[in-house]
């Protein structure tokens, strides 16, 4: 407080007032306990307050009175307010026990900080009071704070009102302590709401007062929350509804017409939160529960307390015209948020440096909703390939961060919410679960919610909650997990039956870290009878598996003499195996072995080691050939990703082998295409569904003429007639890829009539399908064409970023159409995350030493903190590419294994 009342000092000027904004050689910094937090002389305890929306204006009036505690002496209140005009005479203080009230001596806004500094002539009373401040604002086109989205009602386009606060953008619709430890009640009042519009908030409506055409909405005080959670929706919508079992009123709402496209989420919400329920031994706290689908939104979703907003396509579900994968998206995506009200909006991470805390737990939450939900979908093999093997990746750069990170300005705070946060948080805490046993786990996290609920928590809080009624020292060992950033790879070798093991640093670009772990380990021998689990706490140990093949016959037979460590993927980590193991789990997977889960380890961890240089392309492409007969979703899924960054690599590397490349790679997908065929079977699992839908997209995407020639016929069909069966939803993808495949400059038909089908449709999800599919094309001129469009007025910003994904020939194209675009580009999307896509979709494919420093000097003057860590990630692995491509040119025998691989699958 005493550098924070210096700062102040340097820009009081006697016998001034009013409302300032202070220049940048006088604007001080707040700092608290060593980082730009706000101080806590003032502590807020409840906001009443009132918006008038102006939807046709696009504008909004307020006013805020906040309840204060001031439990120390000041004469200044500090918050936040960001892009709001303060009446300054408006600004006042009125403490609980006095007769006088306490007017602003002057009131100036830090803009880079979006701090709000009001100073008073006198010190204020300690205590309670009250801080009365009336503003204005915009319902901006930025997808954040109080902001405007659009839709069509009756043919004439429409404004709707919508919240996004998260992380930090509820200063953008009042003044208030905007950091989540300043959690406080807030009492919402809507005025001149259109009567017609519906109007939501996080808890329910008390009252509505009609006058004319207008209508004044208020609403019950909620419970005590960070100010991220606060949300108000107003629009014309449709719902559905139903209860849970303990009277819960649960809502999907949606635009007109599309009433049926939320059941399925309706359905899943129901059970998830009465799942929530049991597992975390804590109704859901909240006497409602309404869910938004949003025209117009950033993110795929938002956890409000009470009033979750999502995307459209994360939330409705067309039975007749949405693919298996959209259904899965949704359940994934509902489950998820509905976490979210026990973590993160029930107890809440104290700072931003713990978000994981939030998502990483939802996230890993919303697995074991599905599990109990949808066993069919086999979803903790999915978790592997959509949670950890994503954390992998990012976490193997040099420029990732540690799961516990720190943050320094509210501008950096977007981009970690990324794959650390979400996909490793999740993974570690899978990993700790199986470690100290399911039910102890359970048990644990139900006393951490109890003893943190209403409150903020850090991540030693839950360590301790976890290590209370076990021997384990749960804070050491995970500390090695959250604190540093990285992950290990463990090398594994047999000598005279006994297992050498060796930790050390898992780095995509060679070079070796120092990190250490403490690694929970299990491995097994021949069968998944044998499993054995340790502490791997040194960097190596050794085991004696004698007793694992004490039947000479395990021993000599290859069908059960292989060795798997990290059974079921549970750990954090990669595997390498020596020649000799390698060879025998090779054998295991072609005679199906091992199960599906420990087959998509080892080749994802294969991959990995490829790309690191650890493992030569030749040994990788054979060990893929154990693949052939994959029909597994999640391991065809997984090899399809594989082949397509292994194909963009060769381009760059050796050209020359790219026919057959693509031979071997087709022959790959061929059998699973042909099992599963092209109509969807009587009684066929949600799982196959989805590996039709990506097994002929990845054959349309080699060009295999065969699936080129039925996609493009089944396409025309779905042109004359939209419900035809020959085009259901699950393989339109791979018509759409197939149909941009023969597009070319010179004939563009295909092109027109895909955009045909984007404008046609008013299903999100088929306009995004269509999007990712225009620059799938190798012809230049159309890719620039589709990059063009997807920032057309056609599209929904914020569904720009799914046209990103360009042929691999058309890089150069992309990048010169990010820096033509990139001012009109940052313009829109600005601090938001969604600009971090721009950069990565487009940088990081590039191979070359060449392009690290082309990029580095476009973005030299134009680097802000919201991409810093995105843009070195990006240079990175475009660094981490070009030495790959180098490594590969200098393979001896490559092209002999490629021709082989290729005669092999024709």
């Amino acid at each position: 407080m005493c550098l924070f009342k210096k700062c102040l000092s340097c820009f009081r000027k006697p016998g001034t007032s009013g409302s300032q904004r202070l220049s940048p050689s006088t604007e001080p910094t707040i700092h608290f306990q060593g980082q730009p937090r706000l101080p806590k002389f003032a502590v807020p305890k409840s906001y009443h307050i009132h918006l008038t929306p102006d939807l046709s204006a696009c504008k909004f009036g307020g006013s805020v009175s906040i309840h204060l505690d001031i439990v120390a002496d000041t004469r200044f209140i500090v918050l936040n307010a960001a892009q709001l005009s303060i009446n300054h005479g408006s600004v006042s203080f009125s403490p609980q026990n006095y007769s006088k009230v306490f007017e602003a001596f002057k009131v100036g806004l830090v803009e880079a900080d979006e701090i709000l500094v009001l100073e008073f002539a006198e010190t204020l009373p300690k205590g309670m009071g009250v801080l009365a401040i009336e503003f204005e604002g915009i319902l901006n086109d930025k997808m954040k704070g109080f902001y405007r989205s659009t839709f069509e009602h009756n043919g004439e386009k429409k404004n709707m009102a919508v919240t996004h606060f998260e992380p930090a953008y509820a200063r953008g619709c009042f003044p208030c302590w905007d950091e989540p430890a300043f959690k406080a009640t807030f009492k919402i009042t809507l005025l001149d709401v259109p009567s017609e519009l519906v109007a939501l908030s996080n808890m329910p409506v008390i009252e509505e007062k009609v006058n004319g055409n207008l209508k004044t909405v208020f609403y019950q005080e909620s419970p005590i929350m960070s100010t991220y959670l606060v949300a108000v929706v107003i629009g014309l919508f449709d719902y559905v509804e139903d209860h849970t079992s303990d009277g819960i009123k649960v809502r999907v709402y949606c635009q007109v017409g599309k009433a049926n496209e939320g059941k399925f989420a309706l359905d899943v919400a129901v059970k998830a939160l009465g799942f929530y329920k049991d597992y975390f031994h804590m109704p859901y706290s909240l006497p409602k529960l309404d869910m938004v689908a949003i025209p117009d939104f950033a993110a795929g979703a938002m956890e409000n307390y009470g009033l979750v907003t999502y995307r459209e396509a994360a939330l409705l579900y067309d039975y007749q015209h949405s693919a298996a994968a959209n259904k899965q998206r949704v359940a994934t995506v509902v489950a998820h948020e509905l976490a979210h009200q026990w973590f993160g909006n029930l107890v809440t991470m104290e700072w931003w440096t713990d978000l994981w805390l939030n998502e990483g737990f939802a996230t890993w939450a919303s697995y074991l909703a599905q599990d109990e939900l949808f066993r069919e979908w086999k979803i903790w093999t999915q978790f592997f390939d959509r949670e950890s093997s994503q954390g992998l990746g990012l976490d193997g750069l040099a420029e990732s961060h540690p799961i516990e990170v720190e943050i320094n300005h509210a501008s950096e705070i977007d981009e970690i919410f990324d794959m650390i946060s979400y996909e490793k948080g999740a993974s570690i805490i899978r990993m700790l679960q199986h470690y100290l046993g399911g039910q102890h786990f359970q048990n644990s996290l139900a006393s951490y919610i109890k003893r943190h609920a209403w409150s903020n928590a850090r991540t030693e809080d839950l360590w301790a909650a976890l290590m209370e009624g076990c021997d384990e020292p749960v804070n050491k060992i995970m500390n090695s997990w959250t604190k540093q950033k990285g992950y290990p790879v463990v090398s594994v070798k047999m000598k005279n039956q006994t297992l050498q093991i060796e930790q050390s640093q898992f780095l995509y670009s060679g070079s070796g870290g120092n990190g250490q772990w403490i690694i929970p380990m299990t491995f097994c021998c021949g069968d998944y009878d044998s499993r054995k689990s340790f502490l791997l706490e040194k960097k190596s140990q050794t085991h004696d598996i004698k007793s694992f093949f004490s039947d000479s016959d395990k021993s000599n037979d290859p069908a059960r003499s292989w060795i798997k460590l990290n059974v079921d993927q549970i750990g954090f980590f990669r595997v390498k195996y020596d020649q000799g193991l390698a060879a025998k789990l090779r054998y295991a997977i072609e005679n199906n072995y091992l199960s599906a889960t420990d087959r998509l380890g080892i080749l994802d961890d294969s991959f990995a080691l490829c790309m690191a240089r650890q493992m030569s392309l030749t040994s990788l492409l054979t060990f893929m050939g154990a693949y052939r007969a994959e029909l597994e979703h999640t391991v065809l899924s997984n090899l399809i990703n594989i082949t397509g960054k292994v194909g963009r690599i060769v381009a760059d590397a050796k050209p020359e082998l790219m026919t057959d490349i693509k031979q071997f790679f087709i022959g790959l997908f061929l059998y699973s295409a042909e099992k599963l065929g092209w109509d969807p079977k009587q009684g066929e699992s949600h799982l196959d569904a989805m590996s039709r839908a990506d097994a002929f997209t990845a054959l349309a995407m080699l060009g295999h003429e065969e699936t080129l020639d039925e996609a493009t016929r089944r396409f025309h069909a779905f042109l004359d007639n939209r419900n035809t069966p020959l085009l259901h939803p699950g393989i339109r993808k791979a018509a759409y890829v197939a149909v941009m495949q023969k597009v070319s400059s010179s004939d563009t038909t295909g092109f027109e009539n895909l955009l045909r089908v984007y404008r046609d449709s008013d299903l999100s999800q088929e306009k995004t399908c269509v999007l990712g599919s225009l620059a799938s094309c190798p012809d230049q001129g159309i890719i620039l064409e589709a990059l063009n469009f997807a920032l057309s007025s056609e599209v929904r910003s914020q569904d720009a970023v799914f046209g990103l994904t360009v042929h691999y020939e058309g890089r150069e194209v992309a990048w010169k159409w990010l820096k033509d675009n990139w001012d009109s580009i940052w313009t829109t999307y600005g601090s938001g995350f969604l600009i971090t896509h721009f950069v990565s979709s487009i940088v990081s494919p590039f191979a070359s030493s060449e392009k690290v420093k082309e990029v580095k000097e476009f973005f030299a003057s134009r680097t802000k903190p919201s991409i810093t860590r995105t843009l070195k990630q990006s240079i990175e692995q475009v660094q981490i590419n070009a030495n790959w491509v180098h490594s590969i040119r200098k393979e001896k025998g490559l092209a002999e294994v490629v021709k082989k691989l290729a005669i092999s699958e024709s």
